[in-house]
């Protein structure tokens, strides 16, 4: 069993992060639309219509970089907890407090390591 963690914790920990993964991607199918190639027709827009559409463009990018970021670190616990892995820091395999699991169930090292 992952750490000195009780069922209770470990499902509580466990849909937490499920619940998060499915967050991340129905916000990702949302953004979807503002993330396609910006039109560069200068016959259908402007210029600076289209240098803002290339800004939104940008900027939705880089937050689905950070969702599926998000998504592989609590997809990446998920699997720790079916290894038994889980609860202990990947650098240097010491416990990590239940508190700071409670903070964030997708963190993978110890106060120490982090």
């Amino acid at each position: 069993m992952s750490g000195s963690f009780t069922k209770k914790q470990l499902n509580a920990w466990r849909k937490r992060l499920e619940d998060q993964i499915a967050e991340l991607d129905a916000l990702d199918s949302m953004t979807k639309e503002s993330r396609k190639p910006v039109e560069l027709d200068q016959t259908t827009q402007g210029r600076l219509s289209r240098m803002d559409a290339l800004q939104v463009q940008a900027m939705q990018e880089a937050t689905a970089d950070r969702r599926r970021s998000e998504k592989a670190r609590a997809l990446a616990a998920l699997e720790r907890m079916k290894t038994g892995d889980f609860g202990y820091c990947v650098s240097c395999d010491e416990d990590i407090p239940a508190k700071r699991l409670d903070h964030d169930p997708a963190v993978p090292t110890c106060v120490d390591c982090a």
